[in-house]
């Protein structure tokens, strides 16, 4: 009995049967039309947002990644160059207790925000920043009034930094700061504790008569400052 040998008909026309079958079947199952026109309504909206996010975010991303040093000068030239009222006499000072930590910490309570005061040079605040909280050093400290105490850090800091780190070790929630609220700051193992009375936004400090003064950036690219301005209670 003779064999029969199969031959498979050439590339070109199995995929112009393959493209009947599904058009056939697209016309057959009305269904099957409207999910293949829903998917690429889908992907045209998909494509949209991504060109959207890109716009929108793309340079502050680039900026977050690349900009820090340039954030960390924009802080620092806040406070820097700016005439101190006379000087201030204080008598009261807070107990010492040597239960306190002996390392320098704020903290603020309704922030739920601790963080360890890192000291530096001007020339070398960025190592203090990319730790928390820096004290520019500048000016006066908890125990020595004769000018404000100024705390600055990052808002948003680095891409490094965890999110847990940043809600406790940055003043990334430091708009949420109302008058009134309070501030602790253990310095020297003596904890000092302050009220907020005024808020600003600008590029400058404008009131050094505070005790204890907070800013931050406002945006992420942006030389715009939120301010707060806090007074020693005597307690």
């Amino acid at each position: 009995m003779p064999s029969i040998v199969y031959e498979a008909p050439p590339f070109p026309e199995i995929l112009s049967m393959t493209t009947e079958v599904v058009e056939a079947k697209q016309l057959s199952d009305p269904h099957l039309n409207s999910r293949f026109s829903l998917k690429k309504v889908s992907l045209f909206f998909a494509m949209i947002g991504i060109i959207f996010l890109i716009i929108s975010y793309g340079p502050s991303l680039v900026y977050y990644a690349k900009g820090s040093e340039q954030i960390s000068n924009l802080l620092l030239r806040t406070a820097a160059g700016k005439e101190i009222p006379a000087e201030k006499k204080y008598s009261y000072q807070p107990v010492f207790d040597r239960n306190l930590p002996e390392t320098n910490s704020i903290s603020i309570p309704t922030l739920n925000m601790t963080s360890a005061i890192h000291e530096a040079t001007n020339d070398n605040h960025e190592e203090a920043l990319k730790e928390g909280v820096w004290r520019v050093n500048d000016f006066g400290t908890p125990f020595n009034r004769e000018s404000p105490t100024i705390l600055t850090a990052h808002r948003y800091g680095y891409l490094s930094w965890s999110v847990d780190f940043r809600l406790r070790h940055s003043f990334y929630n430091l708009p949420h700061l109302q008058n009134g609220d309070i501030i602790e700051i253990v310095w020297r193992q003596r904890k000092y504790v302050y009220a907020v009375y005024k808020e600003e936004e600008g590029d400058i400090i404008s009131d050094y008569s505070a005790d204890l003064i907070l800013y931050t950036c406002r945006d992420l690219n942006s030389e715009v400052r939120i301010v707060k301005y806090a007074k020693l209670l005597e307690i």
